[in-house]
């Protein structure tokens, strides 16, 4: 270590010296070398190792001995001061992650979500957060038709900030009528929702969407939100669902357009949030096509083996180190 072999010749300097003068000055030399020792993480025991190596080496009498330990004691000092430092840090990191399980508890709770059933159809939904916190949301919601109002929505970011706005917006959903599902006005409210509570420089994508299970009709309206796909059984292809609409928060009056997606036996309704889409592998970010593909590899099985089978398929390419918050929703027409 180039940093060792100057420290060496420097520690010996400032206790011989110290030998001779007795010096008070020449401590401070020590102290201000222990401040480098420190940065640039040469241990305790070094120090006290070499201490002994250059008495050894000087033949020095017990009252050198003796006096030399002033010098190695202001080192020492230095050390002793940092480990207490360090202890107060892990002492205060300790309390911080306490605070963040029991926020996540609280936020998993809060969050919560029952996967309805549906008549002549499947839903299958997964969402894992990347951290402790999870910046994405979704929720489910029946009206007196039984008509089932999915909504997906994602923060951009992470992090406690996020999980507070995800709070934010089920309490907000959570207040809007449940008889009255339509997915453009459902946006519009949360719209204006997030435009007067949320900080500027946060943004809000979502997705709402609902299905008439006696029409077999999906209706939709998005705001910004990670395109999901429409996968017809008819001819087995995944086609992106369309729809364009600014994110939550940006202006308080916009309108969102609905849009429709009429499914036959078979056909599925895919919703997802962009830390899907954005899992990299060693060969970079996989794209539509390949997640497309995965999808259909499990097909066969139920809308929650599907979802749950894809996850542990990206987690594992991923060698199980999520970058972003994952959630995947599936809708299924039984066939």
């Amino acid at each position: 270590m180039e940093f060792w072999e100057t420290v060496e010749p420097k520690y010996k300097d400032i206790v011989l010296k110290y030998l001779i003068n007795k010096d008070e000055r020449i401590l401070y030399q020590g102290q201000k070398l222990s401040r480098k020792l420190i940065e640039h993480h040469i241990a305790p025991e070094e120090i006290i190792s070499l201490h002994k190596s250059i008495m050894m080496e000087e033949s020095a009498s017990a009252d050198q001995i003796l006096d030399s330990f002033d010098v190695l004691l202001e080192v020492m000092m230095a050390y002793g001061i940092a480990y207490r430092e360090h202890q107060s840090l892990r002492t205060q990191q300790k309390a911080l992650i306490n605070e963040i399980e029991v926020a996540a508890s609280m936020q998993e709770t809060l969050l919560q979500t029952s996967i309805p059933e549906v008549d002549g159809a499947d839903i299958g939904a997964i969402s894992v957060p990347a951290r402790q916190m999870n910046g994405d949301y979704f929720h489910f919601v029946t009206d007196d038709d039984k008509n089932v109002g999915i909504a997906i929505a994602d923060v951009i970011g992470k992090g406690i900030p996020a999980a507070l706005s995800m709070s934010m917006i089920k309490y907000a959903m959570d207040s809007l009528p449940e008889n009255q599902l339509s997915p453009g006005t459902i946006l519009e409210n949360l719209n204006r929702v997030v435009e007067r509570n949320v900080d500027p420089s946060m943004f809000i994508t979502m997705c709402f969407g609902v299905y008439d299970p006696e029409k077999h009709a999906f209706r939709y309206s998005t705001a910004g939100h990670e395109p999901g796909f429409f996968y017809r059984a008819k001819n087995q292809k995944f086609e992106e669902l369309g729809g364009k609409g600014l994110l939550l928060g940006i202006n308080k009056n916009t309108n969102y357009k609905e849009y429709q997606i009429d499914l036959d036996p078979g056909d599925m309704i895919v919703l997802l949030s962009d830390g899907v889409t954005e899992c990299r592998t060693e060969e970079g970010f996989i794209d539509r096509d390949f997640l497309s593909s995965l999808i259909h590899r499990y097909i066969s099985g139920t809308a929650q083996d599907i979802v749950t089978s894809v996850y542990k398929e990206l987690e594992r390419l991923q060698h199980f180190e999520l970058r972003d918050d994952f959630t995947l929703i599936i809708l299924k027409r039984d066939a």
